[in-house]
């Protein structure tokens, strides 16, 4: 399984604001939208294309078009802090999601919604932010495989821990991870450490506000 880690300036300059706890969550919106830019086109750098003839204003020319559609598999609810950035760069994406969420106990994944659609012949993008145990990754790779048979799957993340990167290279060998960072580890509750905190609640604002504030 191929692991492949942003090495760009600004990739570097988004996820410092999306590690700031101080960051907003509109502006966390925004800075996860053009993060997921980045993130999605080097998920879809081989996508195949197909030669075609255009005419330009001069001259006829052999171009190249795209040949390969995508289907968009956002996990909620954080996934879909990377979907409009999947459908800004291809509008044509299809979109499935999965519904899944972590027993905060056991820290396995339980799933309590599923609505795929038919994918033959596409690429999938299963967008989760946060890969920390890899249990939901997991869980969500193995329900398109065994649901929806694309033509190749890519799994693509804001942030990585090695506990995360192992659990995929173990059970789906066959997906590469595009991944913004690659953390140090996860803390005993298993939260990715440095991280940037619950993805979700700070995209969607749902966070507990801190003693000090108002």
């Amino acid at each position: 399984m191929a692991t492949t880690v942003l090495d760009h300036p600004l990739a570097l300059d988004l996820l410092a604001g999306l590690r700031d706890r101080t960051t907003p969550p509109d502006r966390f919106r925004t800075l996860t939208r053009r993060l997921g830019w980045l993130l999605v086109l080097e998920a879809t750098r081989d996508l195949a294309t197909a030669e075609v003839e255009v005419e330009t204003p001069l001259e006829t020319v052999r171009a190249h078009v795209l040949a390969e559609p995508i289907v968009a598999i956002p996990v909620l609810r954080a996934g879909l802090g990377l979907l409009d950035a999947t459908t800004d760069l291809y509008p044509d994406t299809v979109v499935g999601y999965l519904g899944m969420e972590r027993d905060e106990v056991t820290l396995e994944p339980r799933d309590y919604y599923a609505k795929l659609p038919p994918m033959g012949g596409r690429r999938a993008l299963v967008l989760d932010p946060m890969l920390a145990t890899g249990g939901s990754g997991s869980a969500a790779l193995s329900h398109v495989k065994a649901n929806a048979e694309p033509r190749s799957i890519s799994f693509v993340c804001v942030v990585a821990a090695p506990e995360g990167i192992a659990r995929l290279q173990r059970d789906h060998p066959d997906v590469p991870v595009i991944a913004g960072a690659l953390d140090r580890e996860l803390n005993a509750n298993g939260f990715i450490l440095p991280g940037l905190g619950d993805f979700g609640d700070r995209l969607h604002g749902t966070l507990e506000p801190e003693p000090n504030e108002p």
